[in-house]
């Protein structure tokens, strides 16, 4: 089931295209690299994709709907956001609890489910010692796995994420990009995350969008379907 598709998008600042003809697909239960140098103009492609951004041509098509027929949800993770000030009241735990209400359920009570999607978002990002610490005393890189985790904890079925492992060790990314392999192949989820990192992420991911300079102007996008068939399944994770 094809979720987004963009088609000859072309966009730019000012008189000047910085997407030139950039076109692919995001199947269902794909886990998808976004690849390309600084400059590159890969955040502004996902806030294209998000519809955040209006191209200047093409068009953008996004599911309404997940596999399931439901309404598709999306979670987004821009680049760096780590904005809270040193009196926000909110504990680490508070806020990521607040990802697991849905619109229209502000006063349901939370359920064991939702507990153990809050503990195991907090867990991934290794803030769980830290749960009941005020988000004001968190450092900027702890603040933005705490966003990262808001997120994991909203469980939704596209998410969309701009260089998330930023601050993390090897060890920490390697455990992050096998959770997120996990979610796509054992709960059908879909992941688009870009990275400065493709030695370390392409033998988890099922396909690899590379911006590379176009022969006249602005950055085109490379499709690379292989990367499964050349670097084999990741180990599996346990349910």
């Amino acid at each position: 089931m094809e979720l987004v598709s963009l088609q000859n998008i072309v966009f730019g600042y000012e008189h000047t295209a910085s997407l030139n003809g950039v076109s692919f697909q995001i199947e269902n239960g794909e886990f998808v690299g976004v690849v390309g140098p600084n400059g590159a103009s890969k955040s502004t492609m996902l806030r294209i994709m998000l519809g955040l951004i209006k191209p200047w041509t093409g068009t953008v098509t996004v599911s309404k709907t997940n596999a399931a027929g439901k309404a598709l949800t999306i979670g987004y993770v821009p680049q760096q956001i780590a904005s809270f000030n040193v009196g926000f009241p909110s504990t680490v735990y508070e806020l990521v609890r607040s990802g697991r209400y849905k619109k229209g359920s502000w006063f349901r009570k939370l359920d064991q489910k939702d507990r153990e999607y809050i503990e195991n978002a907090l867990k991934m990002v290794g803030l769980w010692e830290l749960r009941y610490r005020k988000i004001g005393e968190l450092s900027g890189g702890q603040k933005q796995k705490l966003v990262i985790a808001r997120v994991l904890a909203s469980d939704p079925d596209l998410l969309i994420l701009d260089e998330p492992a930023t601050g993390m060790d090897a060890e920490s990314r390697k455990e992050f990009y096998k959770f997120l392999s996990h979610q796509v192949k054992a709960h059908q989820k879909t992941v688009v995350m870009v990275t400065h990192e493709r030695d370390e992420v392409e033998k988890y991911i099922d396909k690899l969008l590379i911006l590379e300079r176009g022969e006249q102007t602005g950055w085109t996008c490379l499709t690379w379907n292989s990367c499964r068939e050349r670097f084999g399944q990741v180990d599996s994770l346990p349910l």
